[in-house]
């Protein structure tokens, strides 16, 4: 299929055509929303609580991995592909955090957001609580008035020189800054000083851990740094390849991208299944290791066709960077 679509205009755009949006809904499998019906809602919505303790422990491990590799090698190179890793591994902490503001992680409510905020959100610099009320207004209406991550997905296509210029922020901190500042700032007012508090408070812990090893230094350059900076790309990237030149519509299929995934990607930018992101738009009551029964549900369906998927990251990336 082509990367991109073109309006009555010949303007490149990112929605696809009607043609493109068969209406199929419902089905005795799915509603007219593609949401699944009772009978098959179960067994989507089943959250495996075990498992997701070893996908917890998992995020940690390969941090530690990273970390612990590039002091082995102990070169420069080796701090530097570390740093440049460890984008890949906030990845982890943030879809799972992700996970556990859908209440999701978990089956326990409780423990769900123990383990979200302590365990994988404060150490990521992100205010569970906080990005659950905005993450919900985003699920509410995509596109619409409340949409707090607009300025990541409007105006798609934009030029490549554009594009080039938004990861470049993002690679050198610029965009790590602005992230950080408000954080930093929320110490000086007394109602979200609290919160602030527990967040840099995780981070002394990461960094008094570095310190008795005798190596503060770690945390500066193999955490905070990549947080700054290689994560903003990784992050970034994700973002538009979600949502990116998309629009305001009742059909998810107008605001979210399909994307074929490969083992590449998912060890990388969409990990836990997050790749899967039109199906999770679809229901987000779908915990992340369902999400692909979810979607194969949508295709058999005939709702998600062969025109809807974009054949790789790459090209849609591309698509992405082909405006005026």
């Amino acid at each position: 299929m082509s990367n991109a679509y073109y309006d009555q205009n010949m303007a490149a755009t990112m929605v696809p055509p009607a043609a493109h949006l068969p209406d199929v809904l419902p089905t005795e499998r799915l509603t007219a929303t593609g949401m699944p019906v009772a009978a098959v809602r179960g067994d989507l919505r089943r959250v495996d609580d075990l498992r997701n303790v070893g996908s917890v422990v998992l995020c940690w491990a390969q941090a530690a991995l990273i970390v612990g590799a590039a002091v082995w090698i102990a070169h420069p190179l080796g701090y530097l592909a570390a740093a440049i890793a460890m984008g890949a591994t906030f990845a982890r902490f943030a879809i799972l955090a992700h996970e556990a503001a859908h209440k999701l992680l978990f089956s326990n409510k409780a423990w769900n957001d123990r383990v979200g905020r302590w365990l994988l959100a404060y150490p990521a610099f992100v205010p569970l609580d906080a990005y659950r009320r905005s993450h919900f207004a985003h699920h509410k209406e995509e596109f619409g008035p409340n949409e707090p991550d607009m300025g990541l997905y409007v105006g798609y296509p934009i030029s490549r020189a554009s594009f080039r210029r938004k990861l470049l922020r993002d690679a050198v901190g610029i965009s790590g800054w602005k992230n950080l500042k408000p954080l930093l700032t929320a110490l000086t007012k007394p109602t979200s000083r609290p919160l602030a508090t527990r967040i840099l408070g995780t981070q002394l812990v990461l960094l008094g851990a570095a310190t008795a090893a005798g190596r503060p230094e770690l945390y500066l350059g193999l955490w905070l740094l990549p947080w700054m900076t290689s994560w903003r790309v990784v992050n970034r990237l994700r973002a538009v390849a979600e949502h990116g030149g998309m629009e305001h519509s009742t059909d998810r299929r107008r605001t979210t991208h399909h994307v074929r995934q490969s083992w590449l990607a998912r060890a990388t930018i969409v990990p836990f299944n997050t790749g899967w992101h039109l199906a999770h738009h679809v229901d987000t009551g779908v915990p992340w290791r369902n999400l692909p029964a979810m979607h194969h549900e949508l295709v058999a369906a005939r709702w998600v066709t062969p025109d809807l998927e974009h054949p790789s990251y790459r090209a849609l990336w591309r698509a992405l960077a082909a405006g005026a």
